[in-house]
């Protein structure tokens, strides 16, 4: 490492460190004034809250790390810009990627460290981020409804593709795992309704990994006519085929964007995402968690022509111009994940498409300063 790689670092790593603190900072607060007041009102104590937002805070790396670098790329190369120290340097006989070296090294350390994060302490943040949450939720329920009306999902849905059996609750407990107003439809290879399982209430038995079910009937069908065969009630049937992980089937309630990477992938595992519509969003969430650190390079390919080419009396020109580009990158990934969830695009290329089409495009743009 040179003199100047030495200078380019440390000047950029100041920049880099404030910018990264302050939005986090930005991030903390807006969760803060959304979430806080809730916290409080499930009665956490302050050392609670602080767990919850220290839990939190790995979450939004992802995001922060990419726009802090962005941020201090353009600041530090745009004020060497604007004191001519960029064109001295030329002179010397040094290209841009020789000047910026350095910047490019940062870039592809904070892409593997992404890579890990994604993969490792990312899923940890937002698994534990909710279950804290939750915690304070079902014991501030407890206090004022009894464990019978903790957490409980109205409507709940869920479809085993794999085990072609279709569930439907009129509600279902996040605390306990029951439901209750249970209507279960098996169907065979063909699509067709063989058994119909209707029930006042199920559990999960935890112990023997099976549904049991209580108050219900259990119906029998021809499958190519739909004429029902036989109808059997009972008080209390355990079905020992039915082994539907009740996490699992409530992680599908929530939004792709509240999964962490490893609730991601068992809902990934236990569906077949060309023949469900509902698991396409998730599909892509999953692919876009690994496509994402590649950001970091964006943002280093994006910056550098910016930043060193902007008019030197007010260098923000340039810099207006990376973020504005910045931001259609966003609203390229949101339209391509759009037509992905809808089917229109295949669901690799919604993830891979937009940080392909941006990539091209900046290192069109730093071959010109080069």
């Amino acid at each position: 490492m040179t003199t100047f790689d030495r200078y380019l670092f440390l000047e950029w790593l100041k920049v880099f460190l404030l910018s990264t603190f302050v939005t986090l900072g930005i991030l903390l607060l807006e969760d803060i004034y959304d979430d806080l007041p809730d916290l409080l009102s499930y009665g956490a104590s302050a050392s609670e809250v602080l767990h919850y937002y220290g839990a939190m805070v790995p979450s939004f790396l992802p995001v922060v790390l990419p726009v802090a670098l962005m941020i201090s790329i353009l600041f530090t190369l745009s004020n060497l810009h604007r004191k001519h120290e960029i064109v001295a340097i030329r002179t010397a006989g040094l290209n841009i990627f020789q000047i910026t070296r350095v910047l490019w090294a940062v870039g592809g350390i904070l892409a593997v460290g992404l890579f890990w994060l994604n993969a490792h302490t990312v899923p940890w943040s937002i698994q534990e981020t909710r279950q804290v949450r939750d915690h304070f939720r079902f014991r501030d329920e407890i206090e004022k409804h009894g464990e019978d009306r903790v957490g409980l999902l109205s409507k709940f849905a869920y479809d085993n593709q794999k085990d072609r059996r279709l569930w439907f609750m009129n509600a279902f407990s996040e605390y306990t795992y029951q439901g209750f107003g249970v209507a279960v439809y098996v169907r065979n290879a063909s699509g067709e309704e063989v058994q119909r399982i209707i029930a006042k209430e199920a559990y999960y038995d935890d112990v023997d990994h099976h549904w049991v079910f209580l108050n219900g009937r259990e119906i029998t069908y021809i499958p190519a006519s739909g004429d029902p065969i036989r109808s059997l009630s009972f008080d209390e049937k355990s079905y020992p085929d039915f082994t539907e992980d009740p996490i699992l089937m409530q992680t599908l309630s929530q939004r792709p964007d509240d999964l962490s990477l490893f609730e991601l992938k068992s809902v990934l595992d236990k569906g077949i995402v060309e023949e469900s519509p509902t698991l396409r969003p998730y599909a892509i969430r999953y692919q876009a968690i690994w496509v994402s650190p590649l950001n970091c390079l964006v943002v280093v390919c994006l910056a550098i022509p910016f930043a060193v080419s902007g008019v030197r009396k007010n260098p923000m020109v340039g810099v207006s111009k990376c973020v504005g580009l910045f931001f259609v990158y966003y609203f390229i990934v949101n339209i391509c994940r759009l037509f992905g969830e809808q089917g229109s695009l295949n669901l690799n290329l919604a993830a891979w498409l937009p940080i392909v089409l941006v990539f091209a495009f900046a290192c069109k743009l730093y071959r010109r300063v080069l």
